[in-house]
């Protein structure tokens, strides 16, 4: 294989790879694991000639550059925002001239902020960028804050237009659509990329949610959300269904929310071939993928099950989305190729790249003949390659975080821990390079969500903590999504004392093993884990001797009514619920309880968890004279994208735990 431009294009925008060192000092493995990754998403023209990717720039920065994949010409930077407050979040080809970009800016600030999407047109060398978002207008009664996007790159017979969604709003007078569009609601356009000559051709629906294509053009199915009588969202979607030569809308399913042990088809994609709709039901409590018939019988075909996890994201390939697979994760993920073709590649990389098992598509061109994919480990970040069926070559195209190149990262261990009930939890255990794993520090390290799972894989925070000496243990405790209804039980925050019971759990296992003391165990989170992080002091006061918890939750209430006034409350509200869970559940109503010294950051920008909730939970255990110091950071969201906020925030929590539990720098 061959490095096409990878040393020259990283030095070229300012991210050259840190220069191997013996023993790197604790700052410079804080700026080595806090740098963003270089590359954020990247895509394929139709001729498969070049490529389009946004990397990340300095501080919040955003930067869209093009090349050559053949690496004949060097990449050019086209388009950048600063992230303060506008940001590129994705860039995808219209055809091999020109990009379409999606833009994501907010107004106001913290949770009473709102978020706003605009797409633009642009074309590969940067000239000619337009806004294809269409304007309110002058009439518009209130504020449109969904941009639109892409739902299908082949809009018409020839492929030269796009269908996107178009929020559509209230106005004062007749709009100029005779179609009567100016009726309020989400509806689907037909736009040229190049001229913004526009098209409608599904009205706007007030209840729209969804539009599904067949990836020629053809919309087929749409998700309609209904309102209560104060016009909160309900927690359920119903879609419909069109037969090909018909404009008339029927039932297919309706879909309630959370996992409750229903069959409800959620349908995720459209096969024009078979004309069928591919989605998923469940099937024995878990996940299954479906097939149901679009020609008015409503046959339902088992397509792919697990009967130990469930299913997880749908594998789509080409300019016309085709369905070709499925992904799941047992102890790492896999892919179900349906696909002879693909499961051959498949089978093929594993031998040619065994060092690289992690594989996924991500892109096409028109014929296929060129695939672009990611393929990576515990041990490499990943890296992006261009496989070319005609002359069967696999070639090396740009590194996902380069800085990290020259360093030896830890190898991650699939584990079973007992929790007390008897129940097996499935774990992952990064240890330090080198390290016998045992008596060293210790980190539990349980995931955000709490609907979501850790996977095998490389973990830039557990790499780092890793590269600083402590054994990281990730949880995937019950609550966790992957595992089927009776594993998710009724959430992380209904069922608390399951979930932080096997957090804690997972900390006696480190004590039991031999991997550490118990004067040298520590809890780190962030989102839901950062929640867990400080409510297993609040079940188990004396067996974490530090804690550093990240954008969490630490009211129940509070959190809830982030939400009150917006149609999303009631959704939140049903997901916490109502009863003595949750005040027992709330570690800022238990500061009293708290016997170790909490490290919180948490950016003031953050629309997933108010900043209001670490400052809560500070006042509280400062009242309650417990050691506590919440670090700030202005103007960034839930996620902390920034390299300068993440290199202080490892290294702060770094030293705070050394300093705690009394450990050498």
């Amino acid at each position: 294989m061959k490095r096409v431009w990878l040393v020259f294009a990283a030095t070229a925008w300012g991210w050259a790879p840190v220069a191997a060192q013996q023993q790197p000092t604790a700052v410079q493995t804080a700026q080595a694991f806090g740098a963003r990754e270089f590359v954020r998403s990247i895509s394929l023209s139709p001729n498969g000639q070049y490529f389009a990717m946004l990397i990340s720039g300095k501080g919040k920065s955003v930067v869209l550059a093009t090349g050559w994949v053949d690496g004949s010409q060097r990449p050019v930077s086209i388009l950048s925002s600063d992230g303060d407050p506008e940001r590129l979040t994705g860039c995808d080809w219209a055809n091999d001239d020109r990009l379409i970009c999606s833009i994501y800016t907010v107004a106001g600030k913290g949770v009473d902020a709102l978020g706003f999407t605009r797409t633009i047109a642009i074309n590969r060398d940067g000239k000619e960028m337009k806004v294809v978002t269409a304007r309110e207008g002058p009439d518009a009664l209130e504020v449109m804050q969904n941009g639109g996007s892409v739902i299908d790159w082949f809009g018409d017979a020839e492929g030269n237009a796009l269908l996107m969604t178009r929020q559509f709003v209230e106005t004062s007078s007749t709009g100029t659509f005779s179609t009567g569009s100016n009726r309020p609601g989400l509806g689907v356009e037909r736009i040229d990329p190049t001229t913004l000559k526009r098209t409608v051709i599904e009205r706007a629906n007030a209840l729209a949610v969804e539009y599904i294509t067949d990836g020629l053009g053809n919309v087929r199915i749409m998700g309609l959300r209904p309102e209560d009588s104060d016009g909160m969202v309900k927690d359920q979607v119903k879609y419909l269904y069109r037969s090909p030569a018909s404009k008339q809308w029927l039932p297919l399913s309706t879909v309630n929310g959370g996992r409750n042990g229903e069959s409800n088809f959620d349908p995720w994609a459209v096969d024009p071939t078979e004309n069928v709709a591919y989605g998923y039901d469940t099937l024995d409590g878990r996940r299954a993928l479906f097939k149901v018939a679009l020609d008015g019988s409503g046959k339902q075909e088992l397509v792919f099950a697990r009967p130990d996890v469930d299913l997880g994201g749908l594998i789509r390939i080409g300019r016309k989305n085709r369905v070709v697979g499925v992904s799941f994760v047992t102890d790492r993920r896999q892919t179900a190729f349906f696909d002879p073709e693909l499961k051959k590649l498949q089978q093929a990389l594993q031998k040619a790249v065994p060092e690289l098992p992690l594989v996924s598509f991500v892109d096409a061109n028109s014929d296929e003949s060129k695939l672009l994919m990611w393929l990576g480990s515990d041990v490499d970040p990943g890296r992006y390659m261009v496989f070319n069926k005609k002359n069967r070559h696999l070639d090396s195209l740009v590194a996902v975080r380069p800085d990290l190149d020259d360093r030896k990262l830890a190898t991650v261990k699939t584990i079973s821990i007992q929790a007390n009930d008897g129940a097996q939890i499935p774990a992952y255990l990064t240890l330090p390079p080198g390290s016998t794993g045992k008596n060293i520090p210790a980190i539990v390290m349980p995931h955000g969500g709490p609907g979501a799972r850790d996977e095998w894989g490389f973990d830039w925070l557990a790499q780092f903590y890793a590269a600083r000496g402590y054994a990281v243990l990730q949880p995937n405790y019950r609550g966790s999504t992957g595992y089927g209804d009776n594993w998710f039980v009724e959430n992380g925050f209904k069922s608390w004392r399951i979930a932080i019971g096997d957090v804690n759990d997972a900390g006696r296992w480190l004590i039991t093993q031999g991997i550490t003391t118990p004067d040298h165990l520590a809890i780190v989170g962030w989102s839901y884990g950062g929640y867990a992080a400080l409510q297993s002091s609040v079940l188990d006061p004396n067996l974490f001797k530090a804690i550093v918890a990240i954008a969490p939750v630490t009211d129940l209430d509070s959190w809830r009514e982030e939400l009150r006034g917006f149609k999303q409350y009631a959704l939140r509200d049903q997901f916490i619920g109502r009863g003595p869970h949750v005040s027992e559940g709330s570690p800022a109503r238990n500061a009293a309880v708290f016997k170790v010294p909490v490290l919180m950051f948490h950016g003031d920008g953050d629309q997933n968890v108010g900043i209001g909730e670490s400052r809560l939970m500070a006042s509280r255990l400062k009242s309650a004279g417990k050691p506590i110091e919440l670090v700030e950071f202005k103007g960034l969201d839930h996620q902390l994208d920034d390299a300068g906020a993440r290199t202080d925030m490892l290294a702060r929590s770094d030293a705070f735990l050394r300093a705690t539990m009394k450990l050498p720098d």
